[in-house]
């Protein structure tokens, strides 16, 4: 039985995925942690610190299946702290002479935060893949739809012509970015430490700094300059990071959603045979995709400020903080695979409802194209008295229910500087939709 969404066997596809539930799940924790006591050892053989062959006695007998879980387990809730039924239960599968170097100079909080980081880089690895494929995704409607002209809104109101590729395009410029930082951060994240109880190396002397660098390149981690115990920015910029990236797809969903509405119709989800179905409506077809990439998008807002407040800490061990991080970080990962399965999903195969977004620059009967009436008379009688002409002549349309181009028209002081072949050039929305194609282009020489 599971009391999280995240881990209940009917909801965790929704929320999650598979692969980086298996990268946080305990078997993957324990084989971090396991790792990284390997590394520790082999570090210490070769600056002849422990004796020879104690690194491959320990790589041959720490294997998981070779540990008492249970045991571990029960030892875990009567001491409180995880690391030592782990290196109790290593030691008892080893022999004694193995057993006395076990963790040799190392702390409980080195072997939790370079584990945690082996995690950590495993699951980044799926968040890049993922987020390239969106990005491809994203690049491809923003180019197929550089001049698939559309309504642009403002305050959700008609405001002017876009096309939908630019839409997908400013999409694109933020995924971009978000790609960026992720890069960045891995230079920062992707750290390990193994310093000792308060982080001097003191049991190692002179050679701690040697066995930490040989260790993080047995790992493939970066060497801290100094130690980190206390210093938790780097793991509050990747969960903070996933914030920002679950707050884009969020955006994203929910701008699809409402152009979903059926009174509106120009962008939707895929369909298939009964997904999003009603149990009571039978001609429904729900945006079911975009609900759990909304839904994430808060919840990760969440575990970012409890985050930041782990880094809120006292001396060179903190209380409390690092177990805030034991809830945040392998959920973090989950639920931001889940965002990146569904918004992949949503941007592969999204259907674009081309006609529809044509007709629906016509309603109002067209008045979205008052601004380019008003900067085509600008020029010929002022800015200011082209705003006042083209405001009532769209209140007129308004009012009466007849056509801006029909309201146009009927002005005299309008069509004595404007012929209907002008109206007509600048009443098309094809015509005043700038520069997008060149912005379009700018973006998507970056992917």
């Amino acid at each position: 039985m599971s009391s999280s969404i995240i881990d209940s066997n009917y909801y965790k596809d929704m929320f999650g995925t598979s692969e980086m539930r298996e990268i946080f799940s305990d078997d993957a924790r324990l084989q971090a942690w396991i790792d990284t006591e390997i590394a520790l050892a082999k570090a210490q053989v070769q600056l002849g610190i422990i004796p020879k062959g104690i690194d491959k006695a320990l790589e041959k007998a720490g294997k998981i299946e070779n540990l008492n879980i249970e045991e571990m387990k029960a030892d875990f809730d009567r001491v409180g702290f995880p690391i030592l039924p782990f290196v109790k239960q290593l030691n008892k599968v080893c022999d004694s002479e193995t057993a006395r170097w076990i963790h040799y100079g190392a702390t409980t909080q080195d072997i939790l935060d370079t584990g945690m980081v082996l995690q950590i880089k495993k699951g980044i690895q799926l968040v890049e893949e993922e987020l390239n494929a969106i990005i491809a995704a994203t690049a491809i409607l923003a180019q197929k739809h550089s001049k698939t002209v559309m309504a642009g809104r403002t305050f959700q109101q008609l405001a002017a012509p876009i096309t939908f590729g630019y839409k997908a395009a400013v999409w694109l410029d933020e995924m971009l970015r978000h790609r960026e930082r992720i890069q960045q951060l891995k230079e920062r994240v992707l750290v390990g430490q193994c310093a000792g109880a308060v982080g001097t190396f003191a049991t190692l002397k002179d050679k701690g700094i040697a066995v930490q660098e040989l260790m993080m390149t047995y790992l493939e981690l970066k060497t801290p300059d100094i130690t980190w115990h206390t210093a938790r920015d780097s793991w509050a910029e990747i969960v903070n990071d996933f914030a920002m990236i679950s707050a884009t797809f969020a955006k994203i969903a929910n701008e699809i959603a409402i152009l979903m509405r059926s009174e509106v119709g120009e962008l939707s989800e895929p369909f298939e045979v009964g997904r999003g179905a009603s149990t009571t409506l039978p001609q429904k077809r729900n945006p079911i995709s975009c609900e759990p990439i909304i839904a994430i998008a808060p919840k990760m807002r969440e575990l970012a400020s409890s985050q930041l407040t782990a880094m809120i800490q006292e001396h060179e061990r903190g209380v409390g903080q690092m177990n805030i991080e034991w809830m945040v970080i392998p959920e973090a990962f989950i639920l931001m695979s889940g965002s990146l399965k569904h918004t992949r999903f949503l941007l592969e195969n999204l259907w674009v409802g081309e006609e529809n977004m044509r007709k629906n620059l016509n309603l109002g009967g067209g008045l979205l194209m008052s601004e380019s009436v008003m900067m085509g008379l600008a020029p010929k009688v002022g800015k200011a008295k082209a705003h006042h002409l083209v405001y009532d002549a769209a209140g007129k349309a308004y009012e009466s229910g007849i056509t801006l181009k029909e309201a146009l028209m009927s002005e005299p002081e309008i069509t004595n500087e404007l012929d209907e072949e002008e109206i007509d050039t600048l009443t098309d929305p094809i015509n005043y939709i700038g520069c997008v194609e060149e912005m379009i282009q700018k973006v998507l020489q970056r992917v």
